[in-house]
This record gives structure tokens, sequence and C-alpha cells, in this order.
């Protein structure tokens, strides 16, 4: 997990994202353990109270489940669900958002697909688009 915490959003919140992005890359799978309440507080220096805060939302969503005295794991079906909830979310929320752009940016489809490329090929900003782009990929 990365240690940097953005400010904007509680901890415990992006402590909770962070293992759902771990479940949906499938760095964390369905029986897992989860990191012990006691490592993450003393890893990321934080107070155990923000981590369990982080769990409890998990456990409360049924993405994962406590076992007394074993810890925290990955709940069956917690992946499918996830991927579920995000797809629609990202339908709902993030997709209009992109969409517009799309269309402010005037791209078509072709564009889009062949547009994505490694940073290194990217051209600059000062350099115009059409200069980086002789067609011949």
């Amino acid at each position: 997990m990365d240690p940097q915490w953005e400010d904007s959003v509680p901890i415990y919140r992006q402590l909770r994202d962070r293992v759902v992005a771990m479940i949906l890359d499938g760095i964390l799978k369905e029986g897992d353990a989860l990191p012990s309440v006691r490592s993450v507080a003393s890893e990321f220096r934080l107070n155990p109270l923000t981590v369990l805060k982080g769990y409890q939302q998990l456990v409360d969503e049924h993405l994962v489940e406590k076992r007394r005295g074993r810890g925290m794991f990955v709940s069956t079906g917690a992946g499918a669900a996830l991927l579920k909830d995000e797809r629609h979310r990202f339908l709902e929320e993030e997709w209009p958002k992109v969409h517009a752009t799309i269309g402010r940016l005037g791209l078509s489809a072709a564009e889009l697909l062949s547009g994505v490329r490694p940073a290194a090929n990217k051209p600059s900003p000062a350099t115009p688009p059409d200069a980086s782009n002789d067609g011949n990929h």
C-alpha cells in the first residue's frame, strides 16, 4: 500500500479504498487475511482506531469478514460484488464526465483506441499533435 494520504479524504476511507483496489487487482483474493490492524497502524504510523474504522467499513459492506481470534478475511464473492459495484459507479459517475470531455475535444472512437501509447511517445505540450503523428504507426 502507498504510504501517501490525501488531505481531502478521511484516512479510514482511503484505507478502505486501497483494500478494495487490492481485491479488484487480485492482490487480495477470497479467503485471504487482511494485514492486522496493529501492523497497518505501525507501518503507516496511524492510530489503530483509524485502521479499525476502515476495516469495519469493509465488514459493513460484506467485503470482509471477522473471524474471532484470527483476524479479518476477504469474503467469498467480494471480488465479483466489487467489480459489479465499481462498474456501476464508473458508468453512473465517471463515464458522463469522460464522455463530455471526449465530445468537447471532438475525439473519434478510432483516435481513442489508437491514442493509448506509452508516456515516452506522447508529444510534449509545446509540440502540435500533428507534428509527432506522421501516420506511420
